[in-house]
C-alpha cells in the first residue's frame, strides 16, 4: 500500500513512492530545460512539464509493480499560463524568476495600495508574483491577453489535463498576490488592479481537496486506474516544511534547490512590509510564513560551470569541488560574494540586483571563491531569518532540505552562520514527501502528521568560533556592500535592460 507524491519543480519534476509509514520505495526524475535567452526572461514548455509528469509516475509505478492507493501533488509557485478554453497554452509559462514584470512590482509596491495587498494577500509584491506578470502581460500582449480564457499555473495546467476542470488549491492561490489569505477568496482590490475578475482564474479549493475519475487517456499513460484518489496537494516550499517535520513552534525549514527559503508555520501570518516575509497558506488552518532567495544552488552551478567549466552532476562532482573548502577558514580571508545572479526577493527584494566578488586579494585561490559562493548564499538566507526573528517569528532548530544536503561542508556553513542546529531527514524528497505525507492525511489513514515516526538522520552543530567570525565580521559587511553597491547596481541595469517580446510557442 504506497502513494506516489509528485513535486512539480523548477528544473524538474520528481515522483517518490512511500508506503505508509514514510518509508522511500521507488522515485523517479525528469528533468527540463528553461528558456532564458533574453534579458529578464524565464519560460518552460508547459508540454515538457507534462511529459515530466507522465513519465516519473509511469517509471515510479513500473518499478514499484502495482498501482498506488493515491497521487498527491506538490508544485513550484508563482508560474503563470495564458490558455484558451480547451486549456491549450497560448503562450510558454512565465516561471518565479521572470523579472520582467520589475517595473511594474516597483509601482504597485510603492503605490496607496501597496500596504494593504501585501497585508491582505500574504504575497511579497514582487515581479515574481503572479499579480505583477498579469499586470505586464496585459499591457505588452493586448491581444493574446484578450483571447486568454484561463490565467493558471502549472499544478492547474496539470489538474486540468487530469480532469477538465480549472480548480486551484489555497496554497498556489496564496502565492499569486491576488489571493485574500484571510477570507480564503480571490481578492476584489487586486483583481481591480490586474483588470481581471474571477472568471479568469481558477475555483480555489482546500490544499486536502480530492478528486476521482481522471481521463481515461491519460490513465492509461500512468499505467493507474482512472478512478485512482488524486490530492491537489500545495506548494513545495509549504509541503517541504511537512516532508521535513518543520510543523512545530521554532522549528524552520531551510530549502536549497534552485532558489532558497526558510519558513515556520504559524497559525496566523505575520506581516513585515519593510522585509516582505511571505505568509502562504499550508491548509485552512496553517500559515507558512518565510522569505525566498533567488539564487541558491543556481548560484554554485553557474560558478561551476561558467568559471570552472565543471559539470555538477553527481556526489563526485560535488566533493571535488567542495572538498577543498575545508582548508579555508570561515570568512574566506576576507572574500565575499553577494549572490544575486537573478536579482534577490527577501528581504531587500531589487530585481535590479546582481552579482559581486568583493575583497579580492593575490592570496585568494580557487577554493577560496567556491567557499565564498556557499557563504554568499548562506548570508543571504540568514538575513531572512534575522529579519524574521525582529518580526516576532521564533527559529531555535532547522531542518534542512533540497540537492544542498548532499554537501556536508555547505551544512556545516549553515550551521556556523545561523549558530543553530541543523536536522537532516529524508531531506531531498522533503516536497514530494510531504504530499504523500498531505495525502494519509486527507485519505483518513493518519490523523496528523505526527503520526509519521522520524528521527533525523544528521545532526550539524554550530561551531563557536566560526559563528563569531559570520556574526561579528563577514556577515555585517555582507549587508553594508549591498547598501554600498545598490545605487551602482540600478544605474548598470537602466544601461543594459531591453524590453524582450514573448515567445507564442508552446
Amino acid at each position: 500500500m504506497y502513494i506516489i507524491g509528485i513535486d512539480i519543480g523548477t528544473g524538474s519534476t520528481k515522483a517518490v513512492a512511500a508506503d505508509y509509514s514514510g518509508t522511500i520505495l521507488k522515485t523517479a526524475q525528469a528533468a527540463y530545460s528553461t528558456l532564458i535567452d533574453q534579458p529578464g526572461r524565464s519560460e518552460q514548455r508547459p508540454l515538457d512539464v507534462w511529459d515530466a509528469f507522465i513519465t516519473c509516475v509511469h517509471d515510479v509505478v513500473a518499478a514499484v509493480g502495482r498501482p498506488p492507493q493515491a497521487l498527491a501533488f506538490s508544485s513550484a509557485m508563482h508560474s503563470l499560463i495564458p490558455v484558451d478554453a480547451q486549456g491549450t497554452p497560448l503562450m510558454n509559462m512565465i516561471t518565479w524568476a521572470d523579472n520582467r514584470a520589475a517595473d511594474i512590482a516597483t509601482e504597485l509596491r510603492n503605490s496607496a495600495h501597496g500596504k494593504s495587498l501585501y497585508e491582505q494577500n500574504g504575497t511579497p509584491i514582487h515581479a515574481m508574483a503572479p499579480l505583477s506578470k498579469i499586470i505586464w502581460f496585459r499591457q505588452e500582449a493586448n491581444d493574446l491577453f484578450s483571447r486568454t480564457h484561463k490565467l493558471i499555473s502549472i499544478k492547474e495546467y496539470i489538474w486540468h489535463r487530469l480532469f477538465n476542470s480549472f480548480e486551484i488549491d489555497y496554497s498556489i492561490a496564496s502565492a499569486t498576490g491576488l489571493f485574500n489569505i484571510i477570507s480564503l477568496q480571490w481578492s476584489p482590490l487586486a483583481l481591480e488592479l490586474a483588470q481581471i475578475n474571477e472568471d479568469h482564474l481558477s475555483t480555489p479549493v482546500n490544499t486536502s481537496h480530492i478528486r476521482r475519475g481522471m481521463n481515461t487517456s491519460v490513465a492509461q499513460q500512468l499505467n493507474i486506474p482512472a478512478d485512482t484518489p488524486v490530492l491537489i496537494g500545495s506548494s513545495d516550499g509549504c509541503l517541504a516544511n511537512v516532508g521535513s517535520f518543520a510543523y512545530s513552534p521554532g522549528v524552520a525549514s531551510l530549502t536549497i534547490g534552485t532558489s532558497g527559503a526558510i519558513r515556520v508555520a504559524s497559525s496566523h501570518p505575520v506581516t513585515n512590509f519593510d522585509t516582505m516575509n511571505f505568509n502562504y497558506r499550508l491548509d485552512e488552518k496553517t500559515f507558512i510564513c518565510g522569505g525566498p532567495i533567488n539564487n541558491g544552488g543556481i548560484a554554485l552551478k553557474w560558478y561551476a560551470e561558467s568559471f570552472l567549466g565543471r559539470t555538477l552532476a553527481g556526489s563526485k562532482d560535488y566533493d571535488d569541488l567542495l572538498g577543498p573548502i575545508q582548508n579555508i577558514p570561515a570568512g574566506a580571508e576576507g572574500l565575499l560574494f553577494l549572490p544575486y545572479l537573478l536579482g534577490e526577493r527577501a528581504p531587500i527584494w531589487n530585481s535590479e540586483a546582481c552579482g559581486v566578488f568583493f575583497g579580492i586579494t593575490a592570496r585568494h585561490r580557487q577554493p577560496h571563491f567556491t567557499r565564498a559562493v556557499l557563504e554568499g548564499v548562506s548570508m543571504a538566507l540568514y538575513q531572512i531569518a534575522e529579519a524574521m526573528e525582529q518580526s516576532g517569528l521564533d527559529v531555535q532548530r532547522i531542518h534542512a532540505s533540497g540537492g544542498f544536503v548532499r554537501s556536508p561542508e555547505w551544512l556545516q556553513i549553515i550551521a556556523d552562520c545561523f549558530d543553530k542546529e541543523i536536522h537532516l531527514f529524508n531531506a531531498s524528497d522533503a516536497s514530494a514527501l510531504g504530499a504523500v505525507y498531505m495525502g494519509l492525511k486527507a485519505l483518513g489513514i493518519i490523523p496528523d502528521y505526527t503520526a509519521i515516526k522520524h528521527q533525523a538522520t544528521t545532526i550539524y552543530k554550530p561551531d563557536n568560533g566560526r559563528t563569531q567570525i559570520y556574526r561579528q565580521n563577514a556577515f555585517p559587511r555582507y549587508k553594508q556592500l549591498y547598501k554600498a553597491l545598490a545605487l551602482e547596481m540600478a544605474v548598470l541595469h537602466e544601461k543594459s535592460s531591453t524590453l524582450s517580446p514573448l515567445s507564442n510557442t508552446h
